[in-house]
């Protein structure tokens, strides 16, 4: 298997790529603004006689999936996302997709819906779709079992950055659940929404337990969006930067 993050591009997520055995899938894909190179790297990145099947998608955020619809077509691929987002992408959302701020549209995007627990082989893995809401309703990790690897979109946006819950479906108490839900997994690689990938358990379950002892203090100090705690997000960003926070 060969798992490969390609870095986003200015406001996007990472993208990241996974084959095995001639068979490839794509999880998240960024913004519109960037598809055609999007395409030429995955392109430049792809093994020999290897068709990608399948786009998988971490949350309905334009910054996730704007390139998903052009993609599908390029790569003549199927698009997946947690089933609470399809009718969103279908009918080219612009207010929950966030695309709105972006100065966006929301290109209208055929997916197929999957719920916790769906399975699809990638060749010879197996690759589990993790739902993990508190970013969005339909947040989703994708979990390769095997190589105790999970892609985990915006719910860790890096190590240093956490995820946001202010944004439309978001729910902060739903964040911390799924905080804990990782951590039940002990990884011993974690691939961010937008940072550098995480190797090594000792380092990854310190990572996760900080974000969840943060998120659990806010829900102690009831804090439901803006606070003195981290610098005040511009409209594009999709997580946060606490202040003075190891």
């Amino acid at each position: 298997m060969r798992a490969i993050r390609l870095p986003g591009i200015h406001h996007d997520s990472n993208s990241v790529l996974i084959s095995d055995s001639k068979d490839a899938c794509l999880i998240d894909c960024g913004t519109s603004w960037y598809q055609l190179l999007v395409e030429e790297r995955i392109r430049g990145q792809l093994p020999v006689k290897t068709e990608i099947s399948s786009i998988f998608l971490t949350s309905r955020r334009f910054n996730h999936c704007g390139a998903a619809s052009f993609l599908s077509s390029s790569f003549d691929a199927e698009i997946f996302i947690h089933k609470s987002a399809v009718n969103c992408l279908a009918g080219g959302d612009h207010f929950s997709t966030w695309a709105s701020r972006f100065n966006s549209d929301m290109p209208s995007t055929d997916a197929h819906e999957i719920h916790d627990g769906y399975k699809l082989g990638i060749g010879k893995i197996e690759l589990e779709a993790i739902h993990l809401p508190g970013h969005s309703i339909d947040s989703m990790g994708f979990y390769v079992e095997s190589h105790n690897l999970l892609v985990a979109g915006s719910t860790i946006p890096s190590q240093k950055l956490l995820s946001r819950w202010d944004l439309p479906t978001g729910c902060l108490p739903d964040l911390a659940d799924s905080i804990e839900l990782i951590l039940d997994l002990d990884l011993e690689i974690l691939i961010t929404g937008f940072g550098e990938q995480i190797t090594g358990q000792k380092i990854i379950k310190s990572t996760l337990e900080s974000h969840r002892d943060f998120f659990d203090k806010c829900i102690e100090l009831e804090i439901e969006s803006q606070s003195e705690l981290w610098e005040k997000p511009t409209q594009t960003v999709t997580y946060i930067s606490p202040k003075n926070w190891d």
